[in-house]
């Protein structure tokens, strides 16, 4: 299997915020100060964007005021040797592995404005992380057949009209600038008002052998007219973002992944979940991500077991051969069961044909009360395609968007 998000095929997305406090780190929660997501490949150019000098809004709903970095944070990125002003300079490109920040309270996202640009963004990849079907065979007894692929969908433009909570993540990893697949989700806390994402944990953090992606970024309807490669060479970035970029200003994954997720393989991907927090690069009139785009999904973390469930429906951007990542594509059918290992929950998997890049995407059903709400998200499929499986939501999902939304609870 590899992933799907990045580059890869069976992984879809590895990441997670953490936080400062011991309870949010407990489930994996990361402070986002503002980074871009890290793509699934490499960009032909590192940008030479100016650095916004001042933080990610304090108001989470789209506000202009600035969120300063609280000195201990700061105090434990010099442990690292970052100096915050140097980071957003340049200094982020450094992955030295001794400085690469992994723990909760380390993770920061300064706001880079204009690095996420047309070309950056079309050249950004999904990450390869293969993985043979042979690492699943310890588990077949509580495994369902092998689906048959089923033919991914091409969503009609304009994308917003039928799915305007989709859209895309931008980040860094060592590897390059990388992509993978994102769903706006409803804030419990601010109803209406959300600005909450939902991906996959490997989208934000490398798992057990790495730390936290850097450079953030959600784009909601990326390529929303469905523009052709040739036609996005000329485009301009709000063809190309029509509802803006949004940058993580706080993120969380689960303790498993961290501890768990690896590039090949099926460690971790149960787990496989992140939860982000976002604010406009730009001014949004003071509306929040859910009012811009004008939808959010509600999260189901006690969906009917596969047995009881008809059907769901997988959204994303594949990157990976035969398609190009710049367009939205669905895969809808009947899910069954994979067991990645006896003692981790029991993924859903269904057959469908997207590859890399579709990581992190949103998996759609009907909830436990019958009306559609996200299920689960892209999170691993086999490196020759075929069939997408991604985590049951449950208790430890619930934790880190709890978490998530009580800390910018009433903003």
């Amino acid at each position: 299997m590899r992933s799907i998000h990045p580059r890869s095929t069976d992984r879809r997305g590895r990441g997670a915020r953490r936080g400062t406090s011991p309870l949010l780190a407990a489930v994996g929660l990361v402070t986002a100060v503002a980074l871009t997501a890290t793509a699934c490949g490499k960009a032909d150019s590192d940008t030479n964007a100016t650095a916004d000098s001042s933080a990610s809004s304090s108001s989470q709903n789209g506000g202009d005021d600035k969120i300063q970095i609280p000195d201990d944070i700061k105090d434990r990125l010099k442990e690292h040797g970052i100096d915050v002003d140097k980071w957003k300079n340049g200094a982020w490109k450094n992955w030295d592995r001794d400085d690469w920040l992994r723990e909760a309270g380390d993770f920061i996202n300064p706001i880079i404005e204009g690095l996420w640009d047309p070309d950056r963004m079309r050249d950004a990849e999904e990450p390869d992380k293969p993985v043979d079907d042979s690492d699943l065979s310890g588990d077949q007894g509580v495994t369902d057949p092998t689906p048959a692929p089923v033919k991914a969908q091409a969503v009609q433009p304009t994308y917003h009209d039928s799915v305007p909570e989709a859209g895309k993540v931008f980040f860094d990893s060592p590897e390059g600038t990388m992509v993978c697949s994102a769903t706006v989700v409803e804030d419990p806390a601010n109803p209406g008002k959300s600005n909450i994402v939902w991906t996959a944990g490997h989208c934000v953090h490398a798992g057990k052998k790495g730390g936290w992606y850097r450079n953030i970024a959600f784009v909601p309807s990326y390529n929303d007219e469905a523009m052709s490669a040739a036609e996005l060479e000329t485009a301009t970035r709000e063809e190309v973002a029509p509802y803006g970029v949004w940058w993580a200003d706080w993120a969380q994954t689960s303790d498993q992944w961290i501890e768990q997720g690896g590039a090949t393989g099926g460690d971790g991907a149960p787990y496989d979940f992140a939860v982000l927090h976002v604010k406009p690069e730009e001014g949004s009139g003071g509306k929040s991500l859910e009012e811009t785009v004008g939808a959010a999904l509600p999260v189901d973390f006690n969906a009917p077991a596969v047995p009881e469930m008809d059907s769901l429906t997988a959204t994303g951007y594949p990157a990976a051969a035969p398609f190009d990542g710049e367009t939205l594509f669905q895969c809808t059918g009947k899910p069954g069961r994979l067991s990645i290992a006896k003692a981790d929950p029991t993924m859903y998997r269904i057959g469908c044909t997207m590859t890399g890049g579709s990581s992190g995407g949103g998996w759609v059903a009907k909830g436990s009360d019958g009306k559609p709400a996200l299920v689960s998200n892209t999170s691993i499929g086999p490196a020759s395609s075929g069939w997408l499986a991604g985590p049951r939501l449950g208790t430890e999902a619930k934790g880190v968007y709890d978490a998530v939304s009580k800390k910018f609870a009433g903003q």
